[in-house]
């Protein structure tokens, strides 16, 4: 599917484009395809090939910076519970039954949806990550993967093994795809893997200059545990543990006190809030206002398929806008800046991507969104917009590492209506074999 036609360059013509100071301006942005990066942003530029954004908005790609991509083939398989018997009872059992090439064409199919709503990097954790690799590279996206381990429920060989199978992942697929793969070490969370295996593989990953990746806080079921059984919060049970370094991000973190926000700020560990998943478990309300407040940097995720149930950044930018101001019962908090910035700039400074921003001499990570639309009429705000009325099917344009990868709402890297007609036979074969 990929063009057979290469252009040195490509001007994104007659559009908008949002600064690195998040003001608006019209300007044309002329792209290097073979370096991969942003030549210039001023008016009247040339290039080999021209990308028409008159009535769009050029800004930087979008960055997940936490799902479980391969999931789409769950999606809406379980759904109106609680986390834990949602994972017990439905989700897990489901995976057990899962096969390589079932993780293959549900990641095919998340990463058509990424391309389709304006995102161009995002941060994986599940199992078979070869085949998320591979499905990576030829989609053009950029990642960090990483293989999700857990040791309850498990022998010690079985949980060693697993542990080290995620150790030997992100050594191994670390720059891979031409360097748009990175990795991280996850231990699924600090509940389903014990003190033992962290202690193991936590100084392993460290000595291997591999970042953590781990849900945090979810639920208070993930809370209490800990302190029961270690005296102490879970972040300060995992900072004992050496795992909150500037390196690291953690998912979730919805149950955290003032203590554990600060020392968030401390260490530089990012979180990465998953807005939609929090309240369809009904996990409950980060305090994302009072993370942002004490220094904290705060990426975006959509989570799973399973438990949002799509893969549309847009839509978690407003649930973060809204839910930020819930929280407090103050319309101040998380603005619309603040909303955007995480999904952009926050996620990808998280995730340890090189993108985020759209500048001369930054990465050609690019979203194109067209606000040629009645619920985008009129544009007294384009930030205001993107946080709360802008759509993933309004990308009209994507493109990553200075490859097109989707024009005029085409995909070019994946074939979409093949991907689809897979991705519904193993889904429906995937459910009766787990029957």
């Amino acid at each position: 599917m990929t063009e057979t036609a290469f252009d040195d360059t490509v001007v994104i013509e007659g559009g908008h484009v949002l600064t690195t100071d998040f003001e608006v301006r019209e300007a044309d942005v002329l792209i290097d395809r073979a370096a991969g990066v942003v030549l210039d942003v001023d008016d009247d530029l040339d290039g080999d090939k021209t990308l028409d954004a008159t009535d769009s908005l050029v800004m930087p790609g979008l960055v997940n910076a936490h799902t479980h991509v391969a999931m789409t083939l769950l999606r809406g398989y379980a759904d109106d519970k609680p986390l834990d018997s949602w994972l017990q009872e439905d989700i897990w059992p489901v995976e057990a039954e899962l096969t390589p090439e079932d993780i293959r064409i549900g990641t095919e199919l998340g990463l058509v949806e990424f391309i389709t709503n304006g995102i161009t990097g995002f941060a994986d954790s599940y199992f078979e990550v070869p085949e998320i690799a591979a499905a990576t590279e030829e989609s053009g996206l950029r990642a960090n993967l990483c293989h999700a381990f857990i040791s309850v429920g498990k022998d010690d060989e079985s949980a060693r093994a697993d542990a080290q199978e995620g150790l030997d992942i992100a050594r191994e697929f670390d720059g891979a795809a031409d360097g748009r793969i990175t990795t991280a070490l996850m231990p699924h969370s600090l509940t389903t893997v014990e003190t033992e295996y962290l202690e193991e593989f936590v100084p392993q990953a460290r000595e291997a200059g591999v970042s953590l990746h781990f849900h945090a806080n979810e639920t208070e079921n993930e809370v209490e545990p800990i302190v029961d059984d270690h005296g102490v919060r879970p972040l300060e049970y995992a900072a004992d543990l050496g795992m909150l370094t500037n390196d690291d991000f953690l998912a979730h973190c919805v149950h955290v006190d003032e203590t554990e926000i600060d020392l968030l700020a401390e260490t530089g560990a990012s979180v990465i809030h998953c807005p939609a998943s929090n309240m369809k478990l009904a996990s409950g309300i980060a305090p994302i206002q009072q993370m942002l407040d004490a220094g904290v940097n705060v990426g975006l995720g959509t989570d799973g398929a399973a438990s949002n149930n799509d893969l549309d950044l847009f839509d978690e930018i407003r649930d973060a806008a809204m839910l930020g101001k819930l929280a407090r019962g103050d319309a101040r908090d998380v603005a619309a800046e603040s909303a955007v910035r995480m999904a952009t700039e926050g996620s990808a400074s998280a995730i340890g991507l090189p993108v985020g921003q759209l500048e001369a001499g930054g990465t050609a990570d690019i979203a194109v969104v067209d606000f040629d639309a009645p619920h985008l009429t009129p544009v007294h705000d384009y930030v205001s917009h993107l946080a709360y009325a802008v759509r993933g099917s309004d990308v009209r344009h994507t493109i990553c590492d200075g490859e097109i990868l989707m024009e005029d709402r085409e995909v070019k890297t994946l074939d979409e209506s093949a991907i689809r007609e897979q991705a519904s036979e193993h889904a429906a074969d995937l459910v009766a074999r787990a029957e």
